[in-house]
């Protein structure tokens, strides 16, 4: 009966010194992955627009992860590095073990509003937009940063006063329009032919056009404000 006990006794104590021993690692291989993670989320969010914060839920005390000497944090397929997200850490030696953590990353700059209400149709002025600033990570990710992206462009469904300019909801107008009389302009070392034609299809400035010359022949060149089309040699 003593030699029982003195044996449980025993294997109680081993487990104890091992649970002692093991805890170190343990807190050292969260610590060296809460690392990697802050490494990686600097690196990824530095090209985003504005000021950049984030934060690194702690794992689920329930979490057991053995020594890990290197880890791999990678993005799960759809996610993305804007508001609450979520991010995956592989280790890649001499375990072998995916972990998942949730992050916060918060963008603070400047986005766009309508400065009044506008209709379908309307074309946008500098006096048609106000500048606010704010965290954009609560907002839609194709929300309008840059008053560049939305003067000149019209206005899909109309807006009311206040309300956020998103990119899907203006239309980069036409540079051309089929059946509209334009101008090529061809140019080369030295020289610069222009001509008369008619454009076959629309576009916007910067895309491709199709046009009819005066003599029959189909060309295509890059469209460009004020009905003009560059041809190239």
């Amino acid at each position: 009966m003593n030699s029982l006990f003195s044996s449980h006794l025993q294997h109680k104590f081993f487990g104890i010194l091992c649970l002692l021993l093991l805890t170190p690692l343990l807190s050292y291989a969260q610590n060296a992955l809460y690392g990697a993670l802050d490494d990686y989320l600097r690196i990824q969010t530095q090209g985003l627009p504005g000021k950049i914060s984030y934060s690194i839920a702690p794992l689920d005390p329930r979490t057991q992860l053995t020594p890990c000497s290197a880890f791999e944090p990678f993005l799960p397929v759809g996610g993305k590095l804007w508001g609450k997200s979520t991010v995956g850490v592989r280790c890649l030696g001499p375990s072998s073990w995916t972990v998942y953590v949730q992050v916060q990353v918060n963008v603070s700059g400047n986005y766009l509003i309508s400065a009044r209400t506008m209709p379908a149709g309307y074309v946008l002025g500098a006096a048609d937009i106000v500048v606010r600033s704010g965290d954009l990570s609560t907002l839609p990710a194709n929300i309008i940063t840059d008053p560049s992206q939305a003067i000149g462009k019209t206005v899909k469904n109309g807006f009311s006063a206040g309300q956020a300019l998103r990119s899907d909801q203006l239309i980069t107008p036409w540079a051309v329009q089929q059946g509209q009389s334009i101008k090529t302009v061809s140019n080369g070392h030295g020289f610069s032919v222009s001509s008369e034609g008619k454009a076959l299809n629309n576009a916007a400035a910067g895309q491709l056009v199709q046009v009819r010359t005066a003599s029959g022949q189909t060309v295509s060149g890059i469209a460009r404000p004020g009905g003009i089309v560059e041809v190239s040699n």
